[in-house]
């Protein structure tokens, strides 16, 4: 199986990246939250970026609007 990783400090692999993308991480950040990528050294920071491109997300779209994107517990405050 060829594995290319994109974060060695967790051995996290490029496909994995993409699962929690599908799953709906929008940014490194919620990648990072998803699997802790990105959270050791910061070296893959920029490759999590483009592996997630400027695709369509509900989320980062409402983000980039300025608006809450954890509605749930805006609702619940």
């Amino acid at each position: 199986m060829n594995r290319v990783f994109v974060c060695s400090c967790f051995g996290i692999t490029e496909q994995q990246v993409k699962k929690h993308a599908e799953d709906g991480a929008c940014t490194p950040r919620q990648i990072a939250s998803a699997c802790r990528a990105g959270t050791d050294c910061g070296s893959c920071v920029r490759r999590i970026q483009a592996l997630l491109g400027r695709g369509e997300c509900p989320r980062r779209e409402l983000a980039d609007q300025g608006k809450p994107v954890l509605t749930a517990l805006d609702e619940a405050a």
